[in-house]
């Protein structure tokens, strides 16, 4: 996995940053890279980790309203 030219982390979608940070997790555990890539690839890790918490807060947050005007119809 090259550390390079990879899209915006914020332009993911949840199923991509969660494949990718799969692929980095595998990456890292094989091992190999020199420290610059080591860190580098730790960096984008943490930040599809972050986008995938985002993208099921978000998640989270809708269903939450569903279910809440859901209660409120039948008050």
């Amino acid at each position: 996995m090259s550390t390079r030219e990879q899209p915006a982390v914020d332009g993911l979608g949840y199923e991509q940053a969660r494949d990718e940070l799969a692929e980095v997790v595998r990456a890292l555990e094989v091992g190999g890279l020199g420290l610059d890539d080591s860190v580098a690839l730790w960096e984008r890790g943490e930040a599809l980790a972050r986008r995938c918490e985002e993208q099921l807060a978000g998640a989270r947050a809708r269903i939450e309203k569903v279910l809440d005007a859901a209660d409120a119809g039948e008050s």
